[in-house]
């Protein structure tokens, strides 16, 4: 699943390609054949593509994969070998353990001179300056500089002649020509690593940005483990992909005036690397729920209708396929769009028009069905019943006739009429909702609530 994170970075990346007439490159990075299947590959491209980064587009290049270019990652580290850069060390944990007494402590550097050639079990180590320090020129970070005696003679190869993660992005990042990685500040520690790595092959290293961490509401770092973190989680939600994209481009940047709402394209454009704040990031939900609502609002009735169809068929919907009437929908649709958050929350709004009966929330009835209700019912169902045009205004001024004769505003006599038809004391507006559902219907369902009351009493 394609994380909230890495969507954000894939962004910002995406900004600055476009805004350099650059390109985004897709890597995937495959060594490990057990954290790889072809299906995630697909779902990383689809999300991608959900929040405007396409495959079609031409500043879009990928996706390369990892493992294909194993023999220039060999070849790499042997000429890092062959140059005097690199070492073959034997040490074994436990042996390493002995010499320092501890097992947190990095390698000590044992077997920088003792030549020894390749052989079965022995790893390849890069020779890490012994003075001096490394410094990385980042444009979020500024120039943070990495003692070279704080970086221990770090593994390239393994002890079966397989490189080693560290390497295979540096040889990666060289041959697709990537001049900029922008990526998580949790890849900060590496970097020097990586960037001596770039130096000893010959090579002048990228533009590095390292984006703010992002955390939830205790202010811990972002976890699958604990959090919801799944871009298609979020999108299976009802979240919109633009409402998505908006809020992303938005955890550690803004474009320095109080305007949050803004498509894309115009996010693209605004975007600087170095505006980036080295502040941790919260993934505000409630925030991103409000940004949702905008979104909503902001879609055409029918962008909204055909954003909602995904929910209104199974799983999602509750009613027969064959109950479910598109035209009915679609005219309820403008009468929802206005509540909504979330898109999934259509099924709720509009169950009670294509179910056989309301969904009956017992709060809800324990709340209006008191003394005097069913009076009212009996009532509203009379008067409804002779009403010569079933339409909302009519319907309305039925039960404003009803409520004068019981004493009752509009909103205690309806309430009633509501829960009897819908299911719920909220939900579209009533009359609307009774002119869509039908004469025939809605006096069923009166006749089915007063009978309840009376059952109850």
């Amino acid at each position: 699943m394609f994380h909230v994170g890495g969507a954000r970075s894939a962004l910002y990346n995406w900004a600055v390609a476009r805004q350099s007439g650059g390109t985004f490159v897709l890597r995937i990075e495959d060594t490990d054949a057990a954290r790889n299947k072809p299906e995630w590959i697909d779902g990383i491209i689809s999300a991608l593509a959900a929040i405007g980064i396409h495959e079609a587009d031409p500043a879009f290049e990928g996706p390369y994969f990892q493992s294909h270019n194993a023999d220039r990652h060999r070849e790499a580290a042997q000429q890092l070998f062959a140059g005097g850069q690199a070492y073959y060390c034997d040490c074994t944990r436990e042996q390493l353990r002995e010499r320092t007494g501890s097992e947190h402590l990095g390698y000590d550097g044992f077997c920088r001179d003792r030549g020894l050639l390749f052989e079965e079990g022995r790893a390849l180590r890069f020779r890490t300056p012994d003075e001096g320090s490394t410094v990385v020129v980042d444009l979020v970070r500024g120039e943070p500089a990495f003692p070279n005696s704080a970086i221990e003679d770090f593994v390239i190869a393994r002890g079966d002649g397989s490189p080693v993660f560290l390497i295979a992005n540096v040889v990666d990042d060289l041959d697709e020509g990537i001049t900029q990685v922008i990526r998580g500040e949790e890849h900060l520690s590496n970097t020097p690593k990586q960037q001596l790595l770039w130096e000893a092959l010959g090579a002048e290293p990228p533009v590095w940005a390292h984006l703010p961490v992002i955390v939830n509401e205790k202010r811990q770092k972002l976890s699958k483990r604990r959090d919801k973190v799944a871009l298609e989680d979020y999108l299976a939600d009802g979240f919109l992909p633009e409402a998505m994209t908006n809020y992303l481009m938005l955890l550690g940047w803004g474009p320095g005036d109080d305007q949050e709402i803004r498509p894309s394209e115009e996010l693209e454009r605004l975007f600087r690397l170095e505006d980036v704040n080295t502040a941790a990031a919260f993934f505000d939900v409630k925030k991103l729920t409000a940004f949702n609502g905008e979104y909503i609002r902001a879609l055409a009735p029918e962008q909204f209708a055909a954003a909602c169809v995904p929910w209104l068929v199974a799983p999602y919907a509750p009613w027969r396929p064959e109950a479910f009437d598109r035209k009915v929908f679609e005219a309820a649709a403008p009468l929802a769009q206005t509540r909504l958050a979330l898109l999934s929350e259509i099924t709720n709004y509009v169950d009670f028009l294509f179910l056989d009966e309301p969904v009956q929330d017992e709060a809800s009835w324990n709340k209006v069905m008191k003394a005097g209700a069913n009076d009212v019912l009996r009532d509203a169902r009379a008067e409804m019943a002779a009403v010569a045009e079933w339409r909302a205004d009519d319907l309305k001024a039925v039960l404003l006739a009803v409520g004068e004769k019981h004493g009752l505003k509009l909103g205690k006599a309806q309430a009633p009429v509501r829960v009897a038809v819908t299911g719920r004391t909220v939900g579209l507006p009533l009359f609307e909702s009774m002119e869509l559902l039908g004469r025939e219907r809605v006096l069923a369902r009166l006749d089915a609530a007063a009978e309840k009351l009376a059952a109850q009493a």
